[in-house]
């Protein structure tokens, strides 16, 4: 595994003499608690929660977890250097504006339909007049905009601000990662999630441009921690269903 003191940049350095390692979550990669304002992971976020301390743990420096309210922003944060690692889906027109690690884990994207929708297969929804909810900025509508030929998308910054666009009928479907979809299911009788996907996430770890060395670092990292088994461990917990090991 690559050290500290061979990775060959300054940024790794930096981070030393900060004693911290900073980690970007949005939304719906976390929820707070409202009290205290403590970051809990969920999906990619939880699994962003166990990797980034044995990350932090090798440079020998504290975590801190920074939540952000939605994709872009956290984006937009990670470049201006206000925070150091974000755990994000590998797209294209992100590849031009960040550097990743190799994908570490994968998932589906799908579709949520509410009670007493009579479509059975993602195919059913692309035709005129169907409109479908989906997150700004999100990987998962960034995938769909793609593909779309004929239905229209209906933006919405909060996740849970999507859903609710489906919950009050203006939306036939609502399109995201399927183990979100899963959760927000269970909130509304009757409501289903189509078997099959539209896309795959492959997520890995974000930097911002021209950080060879601390790139380096963390794309042997992800190699390590994908060889030794830990990620198909991780996967395999009951708080990410349906995710995979990326290949």
């Amino acid at each position: 595994m690559t050290n500290t003191s061979s990775a060959g940049d300054a940024r790794i350095g930096a981070l030393v003499r900060s004693g911290k390692l900073r980690l970007a979550l949005f939304l719906p990669q976390y929820a707070q608690d409202a009290a205290t304002g403590a970051l809990r992971g969920l999906g990619t976020g939880h699994a962003a929660e166990q990797i980034a301390p044995l990350i932090a743990a090798r440079l020998g420096v504290d975590l801190e977890m920074l939540g952000y309210p939605t994709p872009p922003s956290a984006v937009a944060a990670l470049k201006a250097g206000e925070c150091d690692i974000l755990f994000l889906g590998i797209t294209p027109s992100r590849v031009a504006e960040l550097d990743f690690s190799p994908a570490i884990f994968e998932f589906d994207y799908a579709y949520l339909v509410p009670p007493g929708s009579a479509i059975r297969n993602a195919a059913e929804l692309d035709r005129p007049g169907i409109a479908i909810a989906i997150i700004e900025g999100h990987a998962s509508a960034l995938a769909l905009a793609t593909i779309l030929k004929h239905a229209r998308m209906i933006g919405a910054e909060m996740p849970d601000a999507a859903f609710a666009i489906l919950r009050a009928g203006g939306a036939q479907a609502f399109a995201c990662p399927r183990d979100v979809l899963l959760s927000y299911a269970a909130t509304l009788p009757g409501a289903r999630v189509l078997e099959d996907a539209y896309g795959v996430n492959r997520v890995g770890i974000a930097l911002r441009k021209g950080e060879a060395g601390f790139l380096a670092f963390i794309a042997a990292f992800v190699a390590e921690i994908k060889q030794s088994g830990f990620v198909a461990r991780l996967v395999q917990s009951e708080h990410l269903r349906g995710f995979r090991v990326a290949r």
